[in-house]
């Protein structure tokens, strides 16, 4: 056990001695999603991996980016390390104005033009809600995560979490049209051996999911017609 603790540790990097990878699928159940329904599809959920005992070593910081364009956030599912810089590149031909105030950390980029870009660093570990202030159909998760072993899921469901040393972990999940309840129930406890682990299905149930409505940046009701080019009560 307490050789388990050290490879848990950041100390003299001996988690980088070993490195095994934990693989499995996700399927998400009780869904209204068309998406989900039609085609299974199951992307988008993150998983990550906390040490059992002792510290969990902290990932390199990146630098990534998050497009805009088509009103649309890409990709829609962002995981991250802690510290990293998050781009929000605007790629369609109108102003945007990414920003968060839901959950995780606040941020707001203010409004910018076509061709143009943003960047927010993330200190703060947990889940961000992203949103844009003009135009309300668009959003998005970024995961900040103070672990280096975590994944998102593609449409297949099937994931794997490289680079793993062998030890004791617990296994968190974030799906955003899941209950709090639910996903607490499906964290468990995992030992990863020097081989690799193959986790049994992961079944997500989105029972009981209601869409939380957001106002925008100033607590306002969006207008009924996006304004492209500006909004009341914008800085100048």
């Amino acid at each position: 056990m307490i050789w388990r603790w050290l490879i848990c540790s950041s100390i003299a990097g001996l988690w980088l001695v070993q490195a095994a990878t934990v693989t499995g699928r996700v399927e998400l159940t009780d869904s209204r999603d068309a998406e989900v329904r039609k085609h299974n599809d199951y992307s988008g959920v993150v998983l990550w991996l906390l040490c059992a005992e002792g510290p969990t070593p902290l990932a390199a910081a990146k630098r990534v980016e998050m497009i805009q364009k088509d009103k649309r956030f890409t990709p829609h599912v962002l995981a991250i390390p802690l510290g990293s810089t998050v781009e929000f590149p605007n790629f369609d031909p109108i102003f945007h104005s990414a920003f968060s105030n839901f959950s995780g950390q606040p941020f707001d980029v203010g409004l910018y033009p076509p061709g143009s870009s943003k960047s927010v660093t993330f200190r703060h570990s947990g889940i961000v809600r992203v949103f844009c202030n003009i135009h309300p159909t668009m959003s998005a998760i970024i995961a900040v995560l103070r672990t280096p072993w975590y994944t998102v899921t593609p449409s297949s469901g099937r994931f794997s979490v490289t680079g793993v040393p062998p030890g004791d972990y617990q296994l968190h999940v974030f799906h955003e049209r899941a209950r709090e309840e639910n996903l607490k129930s499906l964290g468990q406890r995992i030992s990863v051996p020097v081989a690799g682990l193959a986790l049994p299905p992961i079944r997500i149930s989105e029972q009981g999911f209601t869409p939380r409505p957001h106002k925008n940046k100033f607590g306002r009701d969006y207008p009924p017609v996006p304004n492209d080019g500006t909004y009341p009560g914008a800085p100048q």
